[in-house]
C-alpha cells in the first residue's frame, strides 16, 4: 500500500501521486487474463483508456491466480473493478452453457464421459 508503480508510462488521466497511493488489486485466475486482456495483453492499452485508469498485473508466487492492481480516482477504479469482474462473470457463464451444451449432445449420443 502506497507504493508507486514500477510502471514508467503512467497515462494522462492518471493523477500522480494522488491516484497511485491506494490501488484496488483483484485476483484473476491466469487462463483468464487472456480472454479479458487479450494474448500479450493487447487489450490492456484500450481498457486503461476507456476505464481511465492504470493496470499493473503482477504473478503471485506458487498460485493459479495473477493479481491485476488498478490505479486512477476511486470512481474510476471501481467502475474499472466493476467492468473486469463483469467480463469474467461473462466468460464464466460461457464456459459453463458450452459444458452444459456438450454434456448435452454426450447424452444424446448415448456416451458417457468414460467412452470415447
Amino acid at each position: 500500500m502506497g507504493t508507486l508503480p514500477e510502471r514508467k508510462d503512467i497515462p494522462p488521466w492518471v493523477k500522480a501521486p494522488e491516484d497511485l497511493k491506494d490501488p484496488k488489486v483483484l485476483q484473476v485466475q491466469t487462463q483468464l487474463l487472456e480472454v479479458l486482456f487479450g494474448p500479450t495483453g493487447s487489450r490492456i492499452p484500450y481498457i486503461e483508456q476507456v476505464s481511465k485508469v492504470m493496470l499493473e498485473l503482477k504473478v503471485l508466487e506458487s498460485s493459479d491466480l495473477r493479481e491485476v492492481v488498478v490505479y486512477g480516482s476511486l470512481l474510476h477504479e471501481l467502475r474499472a473493478r466493476w467492468m473486469l469482474q463483469s467480463m469474467a462473470e461473462w466468460h464464466r457463464q460461457r464456459q459453463e452453457r458450452a459444458m452444459l451444451k456438450l454434456e448435452g449432445a454426450m447424452k444424446a449420443l448415448e456416451l458417457g464421459p468414460w467412452r470415447k
